[in-house]
């Protein structure tokens, strides 16, 4: 219950630093060190949450792994309780192509817009690169928690090893949030101020989303 009560205050501060995104976003003369400053606030956000996650899973793993914090339609989304790491990609590809869009006459023109439709053949090189090792990592952790679903025979009963595999439970889910969160790193990592901002802003506004839509569905559910 204590990181169910942490989640949802966590969520209501991740709304706030949306808005604050927004604002440095919209102002019409960037200051970099104010964009860098409200990216660090965003980053600092992530780990905090990893962090208390991995705390709960260390006192009460197979709880964390039912992801109680969730909606029905979050946990239909999970990978090991959370988002596939991979999906930051698709974020990025999506948002670059609407926003390529969207600007294509002045691009064609040579200006140059600085968003993320504006990724340059070195940034889109990097990103590619990320992605095929991200998936390789995706799969050994996927994998690993496989084999250790294969075990469950061995945790008949009252054996002594049931603690030495819930151990095991704990490291593959810290392995997934701790590559959800290196992930996130390295694609900010990849991208300018000004682009970050904005697949920060998407990340989360997808985040949030789906969170609505699984409330409000769950809520319908209950009034069947």
């Amino acid at each position: 219950m204590a990181f169910v009560q942490f989640y949802e205050s966590w969520l209501e501060k991740l709304k706030e630093l949306v808005q604050q995104l927004r604002a440095t976003r919209e102002k019409e003369e960037h200051e970099e060190e104010g964009e860098e400053e409200i990216i660090e606030k965003v980053m600092l956000h992530h780990q905090d949450y990893y962090r208390a996650k991995s705390e709960a899973a260390e006192k009460d793993a197979l709880n964390v792994f039912l992801s109680p914090w969730a909606t029905t339609l979050e946990r239909s989304l999970h990978w090991i309780t959370g988002w596939r790491p991979t999906t930051a990609f698709h974020l990025i590809y999506t948002e670059s192509s609407l926003l390529f869009e969207s600007h294509i006459i002045d691009i064609l023109q040579g200006l140059r817009t600085g968003d993320l439709g504006d990724l340059s053949p070195s940034q889109f090189r990097r990103v590619s690169e990320l992605q095929c090792d991200t998936v390789k990592e995706e799969n050994a952790i996927t994998e690993e928690l496989s084999e250790w679903q294969d075990s469950a025979s061995e945790m008949m009963g009252l054996h002594p090893e049931i603690n030495e595999k819930i151990d095991g439970l704990i490291c593959i889910v810290n392995k997934a949030d701790d590559l959800r969160l290196r992930t996130l790193q390295s694609v900010v990592g990849l991208l300018s101020p000004q682009q970050a901002i904005e697949f920060l802003m998407a990340s989360a506004e997808l985040l949030l989303g789906i969170r609505g839509c699984g409330l409000n569905h769950d809520r319908s559910r209950h009034r069947v």
